[in-house]
């Protein structure tokens, strides 16, 4: 079927050129809203994405399924701003509440949800009066699926060591390396859309033109390992030695699926090359497998997204409360050494990084991306 992956590339640009052009930004459509609240997002981008995700996973595509669960959760509700005639204000509440519903369910971390719908369109801040209904949002989307029976993949970290200073010192070592991955995986599916859009005018062959890279990259490697969301190879490196190279190989074919404009997530194909980086690393920093691979599966999401907080929460959630404070020092590392870059280009830099980057404060993620002489400066 992977052969067929062009064709279900057309067919989801044709699917998007014609019917969808006003939901196509996705997850920065929502941000931009909860920033500057415009008109009512057509309920549209649910079903949409939803059929795109679909035939992108079906066909061997490499993305995930949150960026689905986050714009099925954001269109839907803000269909009750006209329900409810509400206010721009509470508008941005609610959006904010059925992002976290989708990313609180679609992983079974209602915790980290909440945390996400709060943390993710403003770097540097969180939204405190959408707390109570993130938290509600995220708590009854998570019931609703298990009422529904939906199942959740559980990771098990077999050993956690004892904090001590050489352990510390290692996992920040570690989480400079996920920020570091985060940056490329950003700047590399960044580059790979632009670069498609420069050569290719009709949009609908973009995904085409990616689809037949991918279909040739997975013939010539024998292998599907690295199409899909990858599950098995992110189960496997909690408790055995993978190819070092696996995570430059995932990050690969993301890049050409989710820059050909192929619909679905980043996060779960970042949790694969967190945890198959940290599986890598455990080759000379001297910290478990299996600790390396839990750190990196949240901390390279935490740095690409820009949500530390959200990252250590999930940790915790799905792994345990044993491994918080190595998969917080990782996270907050790695947020600090990805800088102002990310995979949502509608975040906005509400308070920066760094003291000696306080002119970014106030502009969004891609402003700075595309910026040339901003991030030349960002570097120095």
């Amino acid at each position: 079927m992977i052969w067929l992956l062009p064709v279900a590339g057309f067919a989801i640009g044709c699917l998007y050129y014609y019917l969808g052009k006003d939901v196509e930004r996705g997850n920065n459509l929502l941000l931009e809203n909860i920033h500057h609240p415009s008109k009512i997002i057509p309920l549209k981008m649910a079903p949409l994405v939803l059929i795109g995700t679909i035939a992108t996973h079906l066909f061997g595509g490499s993305a995930g399924r949150e960026g689905t669960a986050l714009q099925i959760g954001g269109s839907i509700s803000d269909q009750f701003t006209r329900i409810l005639r509400l206010r721009p204000r509470d508008r941005k509440l609610i959006l904010i509440a059925g992002i976290a519903a989708g990313f609180g369910s679609v992983f079974g971390t209602p915790l980290a949800g909440a945390i996400f719908g709060l943390e993710v369109f403003l770097l540097g801040r969180l939204q405190y009066d959408a707390l109570l209904p993130a938290f509600a949002a995220s708590v009854f989307a998570d019931l609703t699926t298990k009422a529904w029976q939906v199942g959740h993949t559980h990771y098990h970290i077999p050993y956690i060591p004892e904090l001590s200073a050489a352990n510390v010192l290692y996992a920040v070592i570690a989480g400079a390396i996920f920020g570091m991955c985060a940056v490329v995986f950003s700047g590399l599916t960044h580059s790979v859309g632009s670069f498609l859009k420069g050569k290719i005018a009709y949009p609908p062959l973009r995904p085409v033109a990616g689809g037949i890279i991918v279909a040739i990259a997975v013939f010539g490697l024998g292998t599907t390992k690295y199409i899909g969301l990858g599950i098995p190879t992110i189960v496997a490196s909690f408790n055995e030695k993978l190819p070092a190279y696996d995570f430059v190989l995932k990050i690969l074919f993301t890049a050409v699926t989710l820059g050909a404009a192929f619909k679905g997530g980043e996060v779960t194909p970042l949790f694969f090359i967190g945890a198959a980086l940290g599986n890598a690393l455990s080759y000379f920093v001297p910290l478990p497998v299996g600790l390396l691979a839990g750190m990196g599966f949240v901390a390279v999401f935490a740095g690409a997204a820009n949500t530390p907080l959200a990252c250590t929460i999930m940790a915790i959630e799905l792994f345990g409360v044993d491994c918080g404070v190595y998969a917080a020092i990782a996270c907050v590392i790695a947020y600090f050494f990805s800088g102002h870059r990310g995979i949502y280009g509608a975040q906005v830099i509400g308070q920066s990084k760094h003291m000696v980057y306080r002119q970014h404060e106030g502009e969004s993620v891609s402003n700075l991306q595309t910026n040339p002489k901003k991030l030349a400066h960002e570097k120095r």
